[in-house]
């Protein structure tokens, strides 16, 4: 008898309830099956998604690119995005080899220099388009100490007054074969890539374990994220070494192209490049806070008596607006002819800035197009990065890392016309 009464109580309780929603009780129970359905094809969706970037690539996405000289076996991957932006990577050195990128009429033209095989980049050097690690840009005398430990890494750049640790030392991670295998976020999809670094890698202590991922988005964004753990404290800068060209490739030099850098500050170097101190851009020509021809500043810099030490125009750190570790943007590069435009977002704290003058005629550099050269200042090195000789500048933005923690870094290619 109870629970015949509870019953009636629920059944009156739901009559109410119905009356003063206006539902009926079978609108409720068609709109609560709905929902479920509409759960579970969501879930299956993410399931054939899940199962879809689980599998091997398409043959047709993966190509032989070559052997080196002590007979690895390189290859290539393609990774498109909805929005028509292609980007080809190697696992040899983790290099982006081709990014093509529509123009304002819709026309795609590869925007990063370099080259058609893995021997071509083994031969060629100028760190061209790879992943650079353990630590980009130069460190002084290849010293550095940590916790009042010393190391000695090995000296890679002797040239003048220059003596230093350039990007890892001669057997970086842009002379590694990295693992390779597909990946997918909300983003978009892409690969990722592992790298394993063993203690002593080039003098550097503790074992490192790196992983990169690259992702192409619908909105034409290629997103390099950056993650590191090591059993050892160590010191760590990962960047991406590319050299980029808004009007293509082998369209000549970049001179008649525009360059605005978000930063107020950039490094004054001695003459091997090691940083002096950090001085405002106002006033010299490396003030690219407004965007400018980058010709212009070409001859503003040529000119300039405190740039004469350096054999270099173009190869300085400048220290970005915003704080370390949140995304802001770094600079734009932009095509007026082709209306092609680049936007760098990035969580790190500086940008390094290289002009590739010194790919000068008598190097013999092909581009990708049959018949084609590159020649001085046929592209820019735009690199994220933490500073260089940080190691040995506690004023700096610390590159140590320690076992527990996770290096993680990020940085956004924005690809776009106007």
């Amino acid at each position: 008898m109870k629970k015949l009464v509870a019953l009636s109580c629920v059944m009156i309780s739901a009559l109410v309830f119905a009356e003063q929603t206006g539902e009926k009780p079978a609108e409720r129970l068609d709109r609560k099956q709905a929902r479920e359905r509409m759960i579970q094809r969501r879930n299956a969706q993410k399931t054939r998604q899940a199962m879809r970037y689980s599998k091997p690539m398409s043959a047709k996405l993966v190509k032989d690119f070559g052997k080196l000289s002590d007979g690895r076996q390189t290859k290539l991957y393609t990774i498109q995005g909805v929005g028509g932006l292609r980007v080809d990577v190697s696992d040899y050195g983790g290099r982006i080899v081709r990014v093509l990128a529509p123009d304002r009429f819709g026309n795609f033209a590869d925007v990063a220099l370099g080259w058609n095989t893995a021997g071509e980049y083994e031969k060629n050097g100028f760190s061209m388009g790879t992943l650079i690690g353990r630590y980009g840009n130069r460190i002084a005398d290849g010293k550095f100490s940590i916790d009042g430990k010393a190391y000695q890494l090995e000296l890679n750049e002797k040239k003048g007054p220059r003596n230093c640790n350039l990007h890892g030392g001669p057997l970086g991670w842009d002379s590694k074969i990295w693992d390779v295998k597909p990946y997918f976020s909300r983003e978009g999809r892409g690969l990722e890539l592992t790298l394993v670094s063993p203690d002593g890698d080039m003098n550097f202590p503790g074992c490192v374990t790196c992983k990169v991922t690259y992702v192409v988005s619908p909105k034409n964004t290629l997103v390099v994220s950056y993650e590191a753990v090591t059993d050892k404290p160590t010191i760590i800068n990962p960047t991406h070494h590319g050299y980029w060209n808004m009007a293509g490739e082998d369209s000549g030099n970049i001179l008649n192209q525009e360059l605005q850098i978000f930063a107020d500050q950039y490094t004054q170097v001695t003459a091997g490049l090691i940083p002096v101190k950090n001085l405002p851009v106002k006033g010299t020509p490396f003030d690219f806070t407004q965007m400018c021809r980058i010709g212009d500043k070409q001859k503003a810099m040529l000119a300039d008596e405190t740039t004469k030490p350096m054999d270099s125009w173009f190869d300085h750190n400048f220290f970005l607006r915003g704080k370390t570790g949140e995304l802001k943007i770094a600079c734009i590069m932009k095509d007026p002819a082709s209306g092609r435009k680049m936007e760098i977002w990035t969580t790190e704290p500086c940008m390094q800035m290289y002009g590739a003058q010194n790919m000068t005629a008598d190097l013999n550099l092909p581009a990708k197009r049959a018949g084609s050269k590159y020649l001085p200042l046929q592209g820019m090195a735009l690199e994220t990065q933490h500073a260089p000789d940080s190691p040995n500048r506690p004023d700096f933005p610390s590159t140590i890392l320690r076992p527990g923690e996770t290096f993680r870094s990020r940085t956004e290619y924005r690809f776009s016309a106007e």
